[in-house]
């Protein structure tokens, strides 16, 4: 488990939620047949490819229960490396949306063949980072989309202030359907670790779970698919000792269905 989940003494909580299985049959096959074939696309650059090892999209987007015919919000796209892979799979059956800090993906990969039906969510509210802040702050937040099936966000919540990110979560949820599930990753902080210069884009998992059950989601499930032991979560995660091998939570919520 976690280091950070474990010394929270928080696994009865979470355990409650981790019977709920993985889709399996036929629907499983096919969304396992059209990951790899998204995996495997000759328009996916080399170094894209070379994260596939670390990052495992295939087993992480099965355990968010993604389906190839789901209304899919990723949430602060960035340069747009699981865009690559969400928009070939939801294409026919579904429909993927993308939404805050979109504009790398709108100059360089939406124009491209084969995402021209990802559609970019307009938000509402100011979004922006104050001078000398290493964080963006976000506020009167809401999202140009609703009856959303799951909402996803990989890395980022670190990056926002604790009212912006309250406000995220809070229009995330307003976004999704009844039922709807909200995954998160993120690189591990050490639980109640102070914020430095080495830590800042790190967060605790266990504020995480507090703050998106604060705006009135469920915990359904978590998974060690990203636990690295030997990232001992004192070091910024671009240093080379753990750059793209850090510690990362990977967490499923869930919106109430009443």
């Amino acid at each position: 488990m976690n280091l950070a989940l474990r010394n929270a003494s928080i696994l009865p909580v979470i355990c409650l939620g981790a019977c709920l299985s993985l889709a399996s049959g036929p629907a499983q096959a096919d969304l396992e047949t059209a990951l790899k074939a998204a995996m495997a696309a000759e328009s996916r650059p080399d170094a894209d490819r070379e994260r596939d090892r670390n990052r495992q999209p295939l087993k992480t987007l099965q355990f968010m229960q993604l389906d190839e015919d789901m209304r899919v919000l990723e949430i602060m796209p960035g340069g747009g490396w699981y865009t690559q892979l969400l928009a070939p799979v939801l294409k026919d059956k579904g429909q993927l949306y993308v939404a805050v800090g979109t504009s790398r993906i709108e100059e360089k990969l939406l124009p491209q063949p084969g995402f021209e039906d990802v559609e970019v969510v307009a938000m509402k509210g100011d979004f922006k980072r104050e001078d000398g802040a290493r964080r963006f702050g976000i506020s009167n937040m809401s999202l140009d989309v609703k009856r959303i099936d799951l909402a996803l966000t990989f890395r980022n919540l670190h990056n926002l202030t604790e009212a912006g990110r309250s406000q995220m979560n809070r229009a995330v949820y307003k976004a999704l359907k009844p039922g709807g599930l909200y995954g998160v990753v993120d690189h591990t902080r050490r639980h109640m670790a102070e914020d430095t210069s080495e830590s800042w884009r790190r967060i605790d998992p266990v504020l995480v779970i507090k703050e998106v059950q604060a705006a009135g989601f469920e915990l359904v499930d978590f998974t060690d698919l990203h636990h690295r032991p030997d990232d001992e979560l004192i070091y910024e995660v671009g240093r080379k000792s753990v750059s793209g091998n850090t510690d990362r939570f990977t967490l499923l919520f869930r919106k109430p269905k009443s």
